[in-house]
């Protein structure tokens, strides 16, 4: 598949499931903007292996748990790109931020993971459609955890806000058909 002349944003692309999704974009022939919250210097070696696998792009700061950063984000996509084809959903805080059991996660955690997933993704999607005039594919990553209910007890705060994430991607995919 080739998707030449797309262009795609994927949060928290600097390290991790998302460098190696910003790779098979590129490798397609996509523009990504890389996203990072703090390793600049990790989110400008995942954009000079992009382009080392023929793709292009840009650097973009943002805290996915704050929307005003959200906003300025796709902001920044608009005047790079013009336009936007892809959106991937992937940046989550590091799991010190809300890795506690139900008895014990401050309400400051509970909402680190649900302002990083729920809220994130309901303002992307906000953000990343006006900027789809042509169509396109929004994507959410989450895991198997986030449909389990009890399961990795630490993760409750996690697994809860990949759980309104997952609900929240049906609720778009209806709004948006």
């Amino acid at each position: 598949m080739t998707l030449q002349g797309k262009n795609a944003l994927v949060t928290g692309s600097s390290r991790g499931i998302g460098r190696g999704i910003a790779f098979k974009l590129a490798e397609s022939g996509a523009r990504v903007a890389i996203h990072y919250v703090q390793n600049e210097a990790a989110a400008k070696n995942t954009l000079a292996e992009v382009c080392k696998r023929g793709g292009s792009g840009f650097i973009v700061q943002a805290d996915v748990t704050k929307p005003e950063q959200i906003k300025a984000m796709f902001k920044r996509v608009a005047e790079e790109f013009g336009t936007l084809d892809i959106f991937v959903s992937n940046a989550r805080p590091e799991a010190a931020e809300f890795f506690q059991a139900p008895m014990d996660i401050t309400l400051e955690q509970w909402d680190t993971a649900f302002d990083s997933q729920a809220k994130a993704f309901l303002v992307g999607v906000r953000e990343a459609t006006p900027l789809m005039k042509r169509g396109g594919k929004i994507l959410a990553i989450t895991y198997a955890e986030g449909s389990r209910t009890g399961g990795l007890q630490p993760w409750v705060g996690m697994g809860s806000a990949k759980a309104a994430l997952e609900s929240l991607v049906r609720y778009f995919g209806v709004a948006l058909a």
